[in-house]
């Protein structure tokens, strides 16, 4: 991974960064707070020989005193010394006990040693070190004294008496708060970057590595208002959302630019996409813009077009392909935007049958003599096969991606069954892209319900706290006139 992909986890992991970070912050201050402050008195003992003699012996006895040192290093830190003090002292304490605050180390190139001892009170602690220094003369004495002779061979002299601690050694909040910091961060980058490895959803077109050719018209971002009004003819023109839809309708112009007739199919690769209002929002942006365009409703199990427009469903594609009325029968208009629509008709018993009929082919050869563009509505492609016989005679398929729901396999399946029939694949279109998603731009979500149990289109249940708490802040502002602000409102594409 390079720099930029652990950036970019970063933002969009930052919330579970921060927790990690916060956490560990919280346990290390909680741990500074109930820790019992440790005060330390040091003092220094300085090891020598006791004979006199010309400064040959000196040096050889210097040399003998370092060798020893080291040693009476050991000594000090064992459990025999601090027994001797705890009896002097008649310490409530075990010499373990007393020993694990004792620390003896050498003065590096020297033949000093260091002695500290630790105790919750300072003066006890200063108590227990000058208590200690006499029992490390009287050791190192009894020691070095060889037997019949009254001279030990080393003394130890005390050089820097214990002193009384004035603060205490630990513990030490800047340390302890810095140390965490930086697990915290550690911490919440590992359990980032193990998520997002873990998480199959796509987010980015270079997620499936098989497809990250293919351009992405558009970037349509998660926007409440989506709920009320779905249709770009009941915004601003300024809106955002309204400018994510002119970017994918100009992207779509430019697929196949010596096309005199243009078919799309859209679809996506399991239900609850938001393909049904992207299909609908994007052959409206090509009518407000004066193109011929002719809107098609082939989702012939779970049709959304009738109800979005606000068109009657009683005559349509199906009664076409039945032979029970005309195009010019079946054909609607949507008043606020001319929009020429075919919706589904009375849901078939085979629908796939219908879509794959000859009648259907010379339908759509009928229909490019008339329309410079077609959008047609289909189904998921993974659930049945319609959307992909509809794309075989089309001139390809754009396919809507839920970011962060649809997964690598699914949109991976979705392309192979478009490739399995020879249909094109012609781009993708993100949906929901939240606040601080993948940077493709502004827009809308909308769920769409498949099957009998999802016959709302209503996704509150689905939702972030960030998006129902967008919700209640665009309904706020609903009631302060409904104003819009498209300050700041980008939409990149890629085609």
């Amino acid at each position: 991974m390079e720099l930029r992909d652990y950036l970019r986890i970063a933002r969009r992991r930052w919330v579970l960064i921060l927790l990690s970070t916060l956490t560990a912050l919280g346990l290390a201050a909680v741990f500074t707070a109930q820790a019992t402050p440790q005060y330390e008195s040091t003092a220094r003992v300085f090891i020598s020989t006791s004979a006199s003699g010309s400064s040959s012996d000196a040096y050889q006895g210097g040399l003998f005193s370092q060798q020893r040192v080291a040693s009476y290093a050991d000594v000090v830190n064992g459990v025999d010394v601090a027994q001797r003090v705890v009896d002097d002292l008649q310490l409530d304490v075990s010499a373990e006990t007393l020993a694990s605050r004792i620390s003896a180390a050498v003065v590096p190139e020297t033949v000093l040693l260091q002695v500290s001892v630790r105790d919750p009170n300072r003066f006890e602690a200063q108590r227990i070190n000058e208590a200690l220094m006499v029992q490390i003369q009287d050791v190192i004495r009894e020691l070095e004294t060889p037997p019949g002779r009254r001279v030990a061979t080393l003394k130890a002299t005390v050089v820097d008496t214990p002193q009384l601690p004035e603060t205490a050694v630990s513990p030490q909040p800047t340390r302890n708060l810095g140390l965490a910091l930086v697990l915290g961060l550690l911490l919440g980058t590992g359990l980032a970057v193990t998520r997002e490895l873990l998480d199959t959803s796509v987010k980015a077109i270079d997620d499936v590595p098989t497809l990250e050719h293919l351009p992405v018209l558009s970037g349509l971002s998660y926007d409440p208002q989506v709920f009320g009004k779905p249709l770009i003819t009941d915004l601003p023109t300024h809106s955002p959302r309204v400018e994510a839809f002119r970017v994918l309708r100009t992207n779509m112009e430019f697929l196949d630019v010596d096309a005199t007739s243009k078919v799309f199919v859209v679809t996506s690769s399991v239900p609850g996409e938001g393909k049904s209002t992207t299909s609908t929002n994007s052959a409206l942006a090509f009518a407000v813009a004066g193109r011929n365009v002719l809107l098609i409703d082939a989702d012939l199990r779970r049709p959304q077009v009738s109800n979005l427009l606000g068109l009657v469903d009683s005559v349509g594609l199906t009664t076409i392909l039945a032979g029970q009325a005309s195009i010019d029968d079946a054909l609607q208009m949507h008043a606020d935007s001319g929009l020429s629509v075919i919706t589904s008709g009375a849901i078939p018993p085979n629908p796939a049958e219908l879509l794959q009929s000859r009648a259907m082919q010379e339908l759509l050869d009928q229909l490019r003599d008339r329309f410079a563009v077609i959008v047609i509505d289909a189904p998921p492609l993974l659930p049945v096969t319609d959307a992909a016989l509809l794309a075989s005679e089309a001139d390809g398929a754009v396919v809507v991606v839920r970011y962060g729901r649809t997964t690598k396999d699914q949109l991976r399946g979705a392309a192979d069954r478009l490739g399995s029939v020879d249909a094109k694949l012609l781009g993708i279109v993100f949906n929901m892209i939240p606040e601080r998603g993948a940077g493709y731009g502004y827009g809308y979500g909308y769920g769409y319900g498949y099957g009998p149990d999802q016959a709302t289109s209503s996704t509150r249940g689905r939702l972030t706290w960030r998006q129902r708490r967008d919700q209640r802040r665009q309904r706020r502002q609903s009631g302060q006139g409904g104003r819009h602000n498209d300050e700041g409102a980008t939409t990149s594409a890629m085609s």
